[in-house]
């Protein structure tokens, strides 16, 4: 039975694929060429055109906070709370100036069709059984932040399902510090009702998204870089609080 009510949304993510295909030609032709401001422009064009197509299509209601504290320009690292699936397409529609790559976990790069895309856009993928490879996958996306592209990162390593933020992994925010730009934390309640909540996919909700000030991260201490996963994390869980209490009031 939840195959058969999957069939509908499985439809309109395959129909939405076409915001990302058709900017591809362009995508590669400018990594090709070695214009990195041109490619950032046309994956940002991909990917904010897909998430505010899935958003809108799947009635997504979004209740967007704070937008006032994203900075004119990139690279940074948004860091936020992993609820579901949801919050790719969401991140997409609503950081809608800057090009955002993901840190995904491998397994993700065998999704058909999607799982191309996620390394076209300067994704990276991890595999958190091989430490080794981990190490070289975040080298991997220090070097797209010095090039000037911003990350998306979901430091609890999996997803919540609605249920308890998980603690950060630690040392999850070197890719921000080492080359010392911007984290912005994110708190994000509601997208697991795209699929996690009753294991089908539905639409017809609202997400909360709640975007705090820059945290800065050049010239940290050792000590307080240590620190960093900790200090945003606190920031995005008295975020969430935030939003729930709001809802309850």
């Amino acid at each position: 039975m939840k195959i058969i009510r999957n069939i509908p949304m499985a439809v309109e993510f395959m129909a939405a694929l076409t915001e990302l295909t058709r900017h591809k030609k362009n995508i590669f032709k400018y990594r090709q060429l070695g214009d990195l401001e041109k490619e950032k422009e046309y994956i940002l064009k991909a990917t904010s055109t897909w998430g505010k197509r899935l958003v809108n299509d799947l009635n997504i209601q979004l209740n967007v906070m704070g937008k006032e504290n994203l900075p004119e320009s990139g690279p940074v690292v948004f860091v936020a709370n992993h609820q579901g699936y949801g919050d790719i397409p969401v991140c997409c529609a609503v950081l809608d100036k800057f090009q955002t790559g993901f840190i995904a976990k491998n397994s993700l790069s065998k999704l058909p069709f999607y799982g191309e895309w996620i390394q076209n856009i300067r994704s990276v993928m991890l595999n958190r059984d091989d430490p080794r490879e981990s190490l070289r996958a975040i080298e991997t996306a220090i070097g797209f932040i010095q090039d000037g592209f911003s990350i998306v990162v979901f430091p609890e390593g999996h997803r919540s399902k609605g249920g308890d933020m998980a603690e950060f992994k630690k040392g999850s925010l070197r890719l921000a510090t080492k080359p010392g730009v911007p984290v912005i934390p994110i708190s994000i309640d509601g997208t697991y009702k795209l699929f996690e909540e009753k294991g089908y996919m539905q639409g017809n909700f609202t997400v909360d998204f709640l975007i705090h000030p820059p945290v800065e991260t050049a010239g940290l201490s050792r000590p307080e870089a240590s620190n960093l996963a900790a200090v945003i994390e606190e920031i995005i869980r008295k975020g969430l609080h935030q939003i729930k209490n709001q809802k309850n009031e």
